[in-house]
């Protein structure tokens, strides 16, 4: 492991691999602890998710209503609850996958908030993104989406009296794969420093559909690029990643890209700079 690496897991608190089933069980109680030590402590009994389809979202979700049930059994108090939220934009292309994460979830309530309304209106009123050209018009907008996801689901959270669940691990925090004030922002982001691998297998253990398990990650916010896949965007793929955070050897290409990317993305991960 170089330096860099050692460094750079430290910062982001990765979970070394997994030793065996058990190491991995053990894990998935500790995250649930922290979501219903988090929900206790701060005198809320709520919790809210996007579901876009994907394994993050459809791990932490799956955790978050577990989680709920248990807190119930365990107060007797039946106000604890979760709230699956869709968001799509228009028709997802993949929605078939959302609705297989939800029925795998069983989250105790299902909404819906169709986000294209919002995300056409704001684009026409801002006049900046009418000089842009095509494509870079699209990337904005995307960014518009994740912030306009989360605007919503803080609008239920706080009509609710509750919690945004995020789905932030240390193979994405350490690409900076995500919208500053988005997806970026929650309350608790219970899979946090796990890597994608770790994410794939503790959503596996909890029994989670195998092609959701194993779907290739996309971001799917640009509309001339539609499912465009992740590891497109970052130029090493998620294995490149996790052996990297976990010390181990990779490609000098990799090691290259991995590092000035996360140099170049250091902002997202910081509060914002004061005097």
């Amino acid at each position: 492991m170089s330096n860099r690496q050692a460094e750079i897991a430290a910062a982001l608190d990765v979970v070394p691999p997994f030793r065996d089933d058990r190491a991995l069980e053990q894990e998935i109680e500790r995250r649930k602890t922290f979501i219903k030590n988090t929900l206790r402590n701060s005198g809320l009994k709520v919790l809210v998710l996007g579901i876009s389809g994907g394994v993050d979202s459809t791990t932490a979700g799956r955790l978050a209503q577990l989680s709920v049930e248990e807190l119930r059994n365990e107060t007797g108090d039946h106000d604890y609850r979760f709230i699956a939220v869709r968001l799509p934009h228009n028709t997802q292309h993949d929605e078939h996958d959302a609705q297989d994460s939800l029925k795998f979830i069983r989250a105790d309530e299902n909404d819906v908030v169709n986000i294209a309304g919002s995300v056409l209106g704001l684009g026409e009123q801002v006049v900046h993104l009418q000089k842009l050209s095509d494509a870079r018009r699209d990337f904005v907008l995307g960014n518009v989406k994740a912030r306009i996801r989360m605007v919503a689901q803080f609008a239920i959270a706080n009509a609710n009296n509750g919690l945004v669940i995020g789905t932030d691990h240390a193979a994405e925090a350490v690409m900076g794969f995500f919208t500053k004030f988005g997806d970026g922002a929650c309350d608790l982001a219970p899979l946090s420093g796990l890597v994608k691998g770790q994410v794939r297998a503790i959503a596996r253990t909890l029994g989670a559909p195998e092609h959701l398990v194993q779907k290739t990650p996309t971001a799917d916010l640009e509309e001339l690029r539609p499912g465009k896949p992740d590891e497109d965007a970052h130029g090493v793929t998620y294995a490149q990643i996790d052996a990297f955070l976990h010390g181990e050897p990779v490609s000098d290409e990799a090691y290259a890209i991995i590092v000035r990317t996360y140099d170049n993305t250091r902002h997202k991960r910081e509060l914002p700079l004061v005097p």
